[in-house]
């Protein structure tokens, strides 16, 4: 949605969503309103507006939900972001017959540890969004309980937890220098 949003992203989340957004399922009027809420993004009512048109068409697809995230936290609106972070890990928990709550998820509940498995994938990318929107929102518990999750169900440490948890482990460190 704008240039070099990208940069945050290692390849494997780039994949991903490029995956998640050119559709599997996806109906040609949302995805046409996710390119013309991409066209319009400095418009922010503009862009939100496409993206809600996007939405009518394909209520529950990652594509439109990630489109929502992406935009919002881009705009740095977090707690929206988060909103959509919850529903994305609701849709990757079902979707992946797991518990509805994350904290429930075991490495048993799904095939984490193969990367061509794309819904273990989108929960892991999902709920590490989720901890580190909840850390920039001061969460800290939260976030560092999340990271914990991940970290469980990840432990070669494909999805770059241990990045989130160096960060957590460092803010106020700078501080007290």
């Amino acid at each position: 949605m704008v240039n070099g949003e990208h940069a945050a992203l290692n390849p494997d989340e780039k994949e991903l969503l490029a995956g998640a957004l050119l559709g599997r399922g996806l109906p040609p009027e949302a995805e046409e309103f996710l390119h013309l809420a991409s066209e319009t993004y400095a418009d922010s009512e503009t862009a939100e507006r496409y993206l809600r048109q996007a939405q009518q068409w394909a209520p529950d697809h990652a594509a439109v939900l990630i489109g929502f995230y992406r935009f919002y936290f881009y705009k740095g609106r977090l707690k929206e972001a988060l909103e959509i972070a919850n529903r994305c890990l609701e849709k990757a928990a079902r979707e992946n017959n797991m518990p509805r709550d994350w904290r429930r998820a075991s490495a048993q509940d799904a095939v984490f540890d193969r990367y061509d498995e794309m819904l273990p994938r989108f929960f892991l990318f999902t709920l590490k969004g989720y901890a580190y929107l909840q850390m920039r929102l001061g969460e800290l518990e939260e976030s560092r309980v999340a990271i914990a999750k991940l970290l469980e169900l990840d432990p070669t440490d494909k999805i770059g937890a241990k990045v989130l948890l160096g960060v957590l482990d460092r803010i106020g460190l700078e501080d007290d220098a």
